[in-house]
């Protein structure tokens, strides 16, 4: 069991406790759903509610990576210094880990992501400073960024089926 040093009621820890102890419970178990990830922090003494687990997992860039038995299971990116060169390196990493096609049409590229991958890798592509980028839209598996012209599109499209492979 992972110590931890809970409040009088056992079940509030600060952010950063809890983000340390999902941090130590994805680098040890392998851990497919977010219903597992409850019950493990449960299991260790910490409860918290479905909505504070997804902005965890979105705060620690635990992303969901094809394990060897075929499974998705969660996996942190390692974290880099926040200079624009890391958060590009950062995105380059998200889209092989989790970018399964791409598409463009006109001046959307649209990139298809393995299941719940789609509001992190819309949210490294907006980290990103991008002339070719006007927004991103994520939903379950898809993002659509739009750019200003299809030109950028293209660009963006080259540049993400280039760190796809």
């Amino acid at each position: 069991m992972i110590e931890a040093n809970l409040t009088e009621g056992g079940t509030h820890l600060k952010k950063s406790e809890r983000h340390a102890i999902i941090e130590h419970l994805i680098r040890t178990h392998v851990i497919h759903t977010q219903e597992e990830l409850l019950a493990l922090l449960k299991e260790n003494g910490v409860t918290a509610t479905q909505a504070t687990i997804s902005r965890d997992i979105r705060d620690l860039k635990i992303v969901k990576s094809i394990d060897a038995s075929g499974r998705a299971s969660f996996q942190q990116l390692q974290s880099e210094s926040p200079d624009v060169q890391s958060e590009t390196q950062h995105l380059s990493q998200l889209t092989q880990d989790v970018v399964t096609k791409i598409d463009r049409v006109q001046f959307m590229t649209i990139l298809h992501t393995i299941p719940n991958n789609a509001p992190i890798l819309a949210a490294a592509i907006d980290e990103v400073t991008m002339k070719e980028k006007v927004c991103t839209l994520a939903g379950f598996d898809t993002v659509a960024v739009i750019s200003p012209d299809e030109a950028s599109a293209i660009i963006l499209e080259t540049f993400f089926k280039q760190n796809l492979n």
